[in-house]
């Protein structure tokens, strides 16, 4: 073999194991991980410790970037934009899931769990799972943690809530979800559905009068300082997962989905232990300390309940066999 030849030969041989190499090292992505709450949500406990373990797992390959405060889009934006592979990940409200997906709707019921281990043993369990799996079936967006649930408590600036007939033609701010406008109806409130982005706002000109929120999320948004009256109230159980758009979960390498997947579903941990932990203290403080303390009273949920279970009757009847069957097993699963 001549000179050439052998020098040729072994410049080939050598560009092939470049590529080999290059092939078997995983490309770097990055990651647009975005919510539309306040930094010091519960959104941002999850997705700072995402962030930190996604990273990690992945041995620096992948970066995520946080983008808060609706940066990226709005709540009601977001899941399109998963769908047409536009944004990466978003953490997203069950209930504002339900233009896109309405099955969660039966997530969504008044009064729908029994307590916080009747709720976790439905969502972290066979049910979750397939629930998760219908979703990315009929939407192509990714389920990946469940995270914290949490109750959703009621403020207004009209009057002390001891009664549901206390709550008789309050305007309410409601998200865009039809049990929830459904619910507070039933209550005999005047719901007023507005995207989130317009609720504070809205709030302070008196346009509506109260709203509920996630415990943390009224001190977050520090609407102690213009809401009077509080009332752990605990009519709808929320939950915001972190979902991941088909197109960058392509993109990913076996190792770098598994990282991703491992991050998540540890981050969904950490949030869910994080919060649980200081929803007493947040409701003390909101009691006693914001603003001088928002007003609270001893209340009768009674009323509220039964008033609850017949919008969850309605919709059972309603709404077709796999929102019947999904609803049969979360009553299944209590106690």
């Amino acid at each position: 073999m001549t000179l050439n030849r052998k020098l040729r030969s072994t410049l080939a041989a050598l560009t092939g194991v470049a590529m080999f190499a290059g092939a078997a090292q995983a490309a770097d992505v990055s990651i647009n991980l975005g919510y539309a709450t306040a930094e010091t949500s519960s959104y941002g406990f999850l997705a700072s410790k995402f962030e930190e373990l996604a990273e990690e797992y992945s041995g620096g390959t992948i970066d995520v970037k946080i983008r808060c405060c609706a940066q990226l889009l709005t709540e009601d934006e977001a899941f399109k934009a998963m769908q047409l592979g536009t944004v990466d990940m978003y953490i997203i409200a069950g209930n504002n899931i339900s233009p896109h997906f309405p099955l969660i709707d039966a997530f969504v019921l008044p009064y729908v769990f029994e307590d916080k281990d009747h709720a976790y043993r439905v969502l972290e369990g066979e049910v979750g799972s397939q629930f998760a799996q219908q979703l990315y079936e009929a939407t192509k967006v990714h389920l990946l943690s469940y995270g914290f649930v949490g109750d959703r408590d009621f403020y207004n600036s009209r009057n002390p809530i001891t009664k549901m007939e206390d709550m008789k033609g309050l305007k309410v701010r409601v998200p865009k979800n039809q049990v929830m406008i459904d619910t507070f109806t039933e209550f005999g409130a005047a719901p007023i559905p507005l995207p989130w982005a317009d609720t504070p706002t809205a709030l302070q000109t008196g346009t509506v009068e109260g709203a509920d929120n996630g415990t943390s999320f009224i001190k977050s948004q520090k609407f102690y300082e213009i809401m009077p009256h509080f009332t752990a109230l605990e009519h709808f159980t929320y939950f915001s997962p972190l979902l991941a758009s088909d197109r960058l979960m392509s993109k990913l390498d076996d190792a770098q989905k598994d990282a991703v997947m491992r991050a998540a579903k540890e981050a969904g941990i950490f949030q869910k232990e994080t919060m649980s932990a200081q929803i007493d203290e947040i409701r003390t403080f909101l009691t006693t300390e914001g603003q001088g303390g928002m007003q609270t009273a001893e209340f009768d949920r009674t009323d509220f309940i039964a008033a609850g279970l017949r919008v969850q009757d309605r919709y059972a009847s309603e709404k077709g066999d796999d929102f019947k069957a999904l609803l049969g097993e979360i009553r299944a699963a209590a106690n």
